[in-house]
């Protein structure tokens, strides 16, 4: 039990220590360009405050449904939950230690046989069972923002649950951010996959909706 609560506590603080977006955040506008290869695709998008999104004079609906998924998953993760909202039916325990110092902490409860990894008050692995995939992100580098930290450099890959296979290339990610009003947003998104395929996202003239009225 006490191993159990130490496991807890320490992947609480890390929990915590992400950057995530207040209550107030009022959502954004901006401009939008995807670069893959020879193709270049321009347009606009905006997130709401709710943190949907949406994309604007995208002619190519591949595209389009690209750059949507971007913004999707970025705003997703800054979405600010209590840790116990998030992590209230699963059990900690200790793995190992590697080599650079990083804790292993194995999940059980609803979260059973996902895992991460811990290094400076970050996780460094994620290793999570998603809608029947295996998904495991290594952080290579990451953001300070002085709110809680952002992934900088990182990589992810799909696997199959039962025979470990990969579904799909391994991708490398490069994201940088910038602060905008009270917020940090990402302005770039660099993604090289192994099978040599490089796709580019810059969002610009990044302007903050105006505040609701309360």
């Amino acid at each position: 039990m006490t191993e159990q609560i130490e496991a807890r506590d320490l992947f609480r603080a890390a929990y915590e220590n992400r950057y995530t977006w207040d209550k107030n955040f009022p959502g954004y506008t901006m401009n939008v360009t995807l670069k893959q290869g020879d193709k270049v695709v321009t347009g606009k998008a905006r997130v709401n405050r709710d943190l949907k999104a949406e994309v604007f004079d995208v002619t190519d609906e591949e595209a389009k449904k690209e750059i949507h998924n971007q913004l999707w998953e970025t705003s997703i993760h800054r979405i600010r939950r209590t840790f116990d909202e998030t992590h209230g039916n699963n059990t900690f325990s200790f793995g190992d230690t590697d080599e650079t110092g990083a804790v292993e902490i194995l999940m059980g409860g609803k979260a059973e046989g996902d895992r991460y990894k811990l290094r400076d008050n970050e996780v460094c692995l994620v290793h999570r069972h998603i809608h029947g995939v295996v998904v495991t992100i290594h952080t290579f580098s990451s953001h300070n923002t002085g709110e809680g930290y952002l992934s900088h450099r990182y990589d992810s890959l799909y696997t199959d649950p039962k025979t470990g296979e990969p579904k799909g290339s391994r991708s490398e990610f490069e994201d940088t951010y910038e602060k905008v009003g009270d917020y940090y947003i990402l302005s770039d998104r660099v993604i090289r996959s192994d099978d040599g395929d490089v796709t580019e996202f810059g969002f610009s003239e990044i302007k903050l909706l105006e505040p609701a009225l309360v």
